[in-house]
Parts: C-alpha cells; sequence; structure tokens
C-alpha cells in the first residue's frame, strides 16, 4: 500500500490522501477537497484516482468530489447513512465492508459515529495498519460534534474501537491540528512529559511535513485517550467541582469534550 498524504494550504488545514496499489497504480482519494491538487499529486506518481471515499458529509469533505469525478470517472463511497445528504454517491458503506484499491490493497470501513452520526474511517488491512480517520480522531485531540455530532457516541467510538486498535497504528487525520491540540493537553496534564517535547517539535514544523503519529504516540500526547489520568481528572474537578473524586471514563471524556469547545 502506498500513501501520499497532500496539505492543502488552506485555511482549514485540510489533510488529504491517495491511497495507492503498487502494482497496478490504482488510487482511492481520501476527503479530496482540493480535487486539483489530488489530481495532480496522482498524476506526478504514474497513479490513475479511480475511487473517492468521502469520511463524512461535510462540506469541506465533499466539495471536491464532482470536480475529481469528473477529471476521473471515479466512484464515490461514503457512509451510506451519508449518501442522501452528500449526492453522487455510488457505493454506501457499513461496518465492516472492504474497500479495494487495485490488486494489493484493503481497507475495512469503521462506523465511526460522534463528529457526525454518520462518520466512516478507515483501516488498512497492512502488517502496520493505517486508520484514516476523517474528523473523528486528530492527531493529539478528538473531533468536534457541533454540526450533527454527540459527544457521547464520540467517546463510544474511541473506547470500544479505535483504543482497541494496535499500538502500532499510522494515524492519518482530516485536518493538521496537532500543535494547538497538544496545547490543551498540557493544559489539562501540565505535567506530561511526552506532549512537552513534541510541542516543541510541532511549532517548528511546516504542516505539510508534520509527523505521523501512532496510536501508541497518541496514547501519551492526546488527552481524550488519557481518561484515567489522575492529574486529568483532578484539574477537571476544578472546572467541574461537581465531579466525583473518581469519575467514569465517559463523563471525563464529555467534559473534555466541553472544556475544548470553548478553549
Amino acid at each position: 500500500m502506498l500513501v501520499e498524504r497532500i496539505w492543502s494550504g488552506n485555511s482549514l488545514r485540510n489533510f488529504h490522501y491517495l491511497i495507492a496499489c503498487a502494482e497496478t497504480g490504482e488510487a482511492l482519494a481520501v476527503d479530496p477537497l482540493e480535487w486539483q491538487m489530488c489530481l495532480d499529486a496522482a498524476r506526478r506518481r504514474g497513479w490513475h484516482i479511480t475511487q473517492i471515499l468521502n469520511t463524512h458529509e461535510h462540506e469541506d469533505h465533499t466539495g471536491g468530489n464532482a470536480g475529481l469525478k469528473a477529471a476521473t470517472g471515479a466512484r464515490v463511497l461514503a457512509h451510506a447513512g451519508a449518501a442522501g445528504r452528500i449526492g453522487g454517491v455510488d457505493r454506501g458503506l457499513g461496518r465492516g465492508d472492504v474497500i479495494k484499491v487495485g490488486r494489493t490493497v484493503e481497507l475495512e470501513s469503521l462506523d465511526t459515529p460522534g463528529h457526525t452520526l454518520t462518520h466512516v474511517c478507515l483501516l488498512s488491512h497492512t502488517e502496520t495498519p493505517a486508520l484514516f480517520c476523517g474528523d473523528t480522531l486528530f492527531n493529539a485531540g478528538a473531533g468536534n460534534c457541533h454540526n450533527g455530532g454527540d459527544p457521547l457516541r464520540l467517546y463510544e467510538t474511541f473506547a470500544t474501537q479505535l483504543a482497541q486498535l494496535p499500538d502500532t497504528t499510522r494515524v492519518y487525520p482530516g485536518h493538521e491540528y496537532l500543535a494547538r491540540n497538544l496545547e490543551f493537553t498540557l493544559d489539562r496534564e501540565p505535567g506530561n512529559g511526552d506532549a512537552g517535547p513534541f510541542l516543541e517539535r510541532a511549532r517548528q514544523h511546516d504542516p505539510a511535513a508534520a509527523p505521523v503519529t501512532t496510536l501508541a504516540e497518541e496514547k501519551r500526547i492526546n488527552t481524550f485517550l488519557r481518561l484515567q489520568n489522575r492529574e486529568v481528572i483532578a484539574r477537571l474537578r476544578e472546572k467541574f467541582p461537581e465531579l466525583p473524586a473518581s469519575p467514569d471514563a465517559r463523563t471525563v471524556f464529555v467534559r473534555l469534550r466541553e472544556l475544548r469547545n470553548r478553549w
């Protein structure tokens, strides 16, 4: 499996991805808002885009569908429940569906509600897994739930699906928010010895060269995956004194998401 990450350079800080078969050169484009950039990248690599995957229905992920489909004839794939809102979807996806790219690439559709109720992540069937996670899991952060989402559902997605993936899983989110998310982690857990050095590096890099984290790293630097941490809980109780001394993980997650909304 070949992966090309494309930094949009736009104000929304989008990442786009091309996932290609090394044998055939067939490629799938993930959330190609800046579709011409995706097309140009594919041409430089000698790939041909045959499929487009939208992780969810928001315009900043679907807005390039028409242009890229017109240029390539690619089929559009998305969550079956989002197809009507996106329009022009050729294949509706459900939990466990497999997307094949060329002869060598298989990607599993994970039904991952939270940011929206009809969101999919893609998990590669490779020795080192890769997760293309749209606006569900960010590097050092979690998606918001402002436009059709639900923080309780997002917690369930994190707890029962994403956190259970192998620690070696590489994380490919839909936007580059690393420095800001690390600042939130350190606001909630000032003693986090991993997040501080990571933040210094993040502030220095060009977004196009942002590191690709693993799930193991996320568990060290992402406060939404550190729900049992004593410092996180203690500082959360300063903001929400009604919380018990040992709140359950769901409550911690939802309160953290509430704080992040206005932080």
